[in-house]
């Protein structure tokens, strides 16, 4: 069913009643997110995002919640989606609204009509016009303004047939708007200046428009910022991952084989908790890099097909699609657990077990499902082959998204202080060093201080930054 657009309405989450718990959270959550709190003092009474409108297409969770705050109180006009349909926290969403921080669109537990409809809403101010600029975490609310313009342009792009139940709702409702006005996402989007993108498939998608000359405005690649991709991804699925696997299935993971697809930041965070549990660990890779650094940690590195049937959890973190499919889930033992902690919902082949009469779903709780497979096997799948992390847990910890965020922030900031031309750029070294200087009080570090001979030596001021752009952490 088609969900019309209603842009005077105020907001949509599951139950307001929640929102006590929700501002309890994030009164709990300032302790644990010493950026966005020095952000709110340094910058709350100059607000400097004051008569610019942001639209954020993020997990709508506590963590969320404050950074929604911190833009907030730095003068920002908000409306929210989540980007995810099952990641949204409830009483999140709910505190957002009663504290009066935005206008939220989200509820855990979306149709993908719903997400789509909770999108356009959150894109869409009252008068019609669009954001200023734009929060993303994937690239949703980028993709959805860039192929509506492409489709003024270019209507045949809409009669194409799309396998992605995903894609169908989304040119759906680009129909709609075209149908309002034929010039409807040019004007929605006239005055956007620029996005921060959080994730690393957000940020190849912007890269791709930028290389075919297609990228409409200015993007900011968060998750190229040293304390984001080194910590979230890494140190945030380290924790994350586990709770997510444990709190939908309740497995004992000491003993058990855990194969993890994919071997960057994300990938090295989920081997070295499945190893800190105790698991056997082993590693699939493309790329003959993170191939040996996985082996010289210790880890084997197999081709899927090799342990595919001696897996009891499969974890997929590579940021592609169609890397576990029909084929691996038949060969599979007994209720091997099978999950996905890199973004959307490609990587996991569910195609091939919801389109197949012959595969028979078992829903044991919401996000979690068993599959009885053709071989009269069966498997376990989590969140639907979404976000494991968000999807059975609450993802990442306050600490490590407070990194994440204070980055997200200080990009919305240079967007609105200078109008940039269309291209992807990222946050400088010495701000990535600020960004980690604010964490670092909270976990009682005390840092040395360079001579003048020594920064001569070097090379480098003695405030920093202390490293070159082309360093690898």
């Amino acid at each position: 069913m088609f969900l019309d657009l209603q842009p005077n309405l105020e907001y949509k989450v599951k139950d307001l009643g929640l929102a006590d718990l929700g501002i309890k959270e994030m009164q709990l959550s300032e302790n644990e997110m010493p950026g966005l709190m020095a952000l709110q003092n340094k910058y709350g009474k100059s607000k400097p995002l004051a008569g610019f409108r942001i639209m954020g297409s993020l997990h709508m969770t506590i963590q969320t919640a404050m950074l929604i705050q911190t833009l907030h109180k730095l003068g920002a006009d908000i409306r929210w989606a989540s980007c995810n349909i099952f990641s949204t926290q409830d009483h999140a969403a709910a505190a957002v609204v009663k504290l009066g921080l935005g206008k939220v669109f989200a509820w855990k537990g979306e149709t993908l009509e719903e997400y789509w409809w909770c999108t356009e809403q959150a894109l869409t101010w009252p008068d019609g016009k669009g954001p200023d600029l734009i929060v993303d975490d994937g690239g949703d609310a980028t993709l959805f303004v860039h192929l509506g313009i492409e489709a003024e342009k270019d209507p045949s792009i809409l009669d194409k047939e799309y396998d992605s139940p995903d894609m169908q709702c989304l040119i759906a409702r680009i129909k709609q708007g075209l149908k309002r006005h034929p010039q409807y996402w040019s004007k929605l989007a006239e005055n956007t200046r620029g996005v921060s993108e959080e994730t690393t498939t957000g940020v190849h998608r912007l890269y791709q428009l930028e290389e075919e000359g297609k990228l409409l405005f200015a993007a900011i690649n968060v998750n190229d910022s040293v304390t984001k991709s080194k910590f979230d991804n890494l140190y945030g699925c380290r924790e994350s991952l586990i709770d997510g696997i444990k709190r939908a299935t309740d497995i004992m993971i000491a003993g058990k084989v855990a194969v993890v697809c994919g071997y960057g930041d994300v990938g090295k965070g989920c081997a070295q908790a499945f190893r800190g549990m105790g698991a056997k660990v082993v590693v699939t890779e493309i790329d003959p890099i993170c191939a040996l650094q996985a082996a010289m940690e210790g880890y084997e590195v197999k081709r899927l097909d090799e342990v595919v049937e001696i897996g009891d959890i499969f974890v997929t973190a590579t940021g592609c699609c169609d890397v576990i499919r029909g084929e691996h889930m038949e060969k599979m033992k007994d209720e091997a657990i099978v999950c996905n902690i890199g973004h959307f919902d490609s990587e996991i082949e569910m195609s091939y077990l919801e389109n197949n009469p012959k595969c028979k779903k078992i829903p044991i709780k919401p996000q979690v499902d068993k599959w009885i497979l053709e071989s009269g096997r069966s498997i376990i799948v989590l969140a639907e082959g979404r976000l494991v992390n968000l999807g059975c847990a609450t993802g990442h910890s306050s600490f490590v998204m407070s990194a994440s965020f204070t980055n997200q922030v200080l990009a919305q900031l240079e967007l609105a202080k200078t109008k940039h031309p269309p291209k992807v750029m990222v946050l400088p070294k010495k701000l990535d060093e600020e960004v980690a200087r604010l964490h670092l009080p909270r976990l009682g570090v005390s840092l040395e201080t360079l001579t003048p001979k020594q920064a001569a030596y070097l090379g480098v001021p003695i405030e920093g930054p202390y490293k070159p752009d082309h360093y690898r952490y």
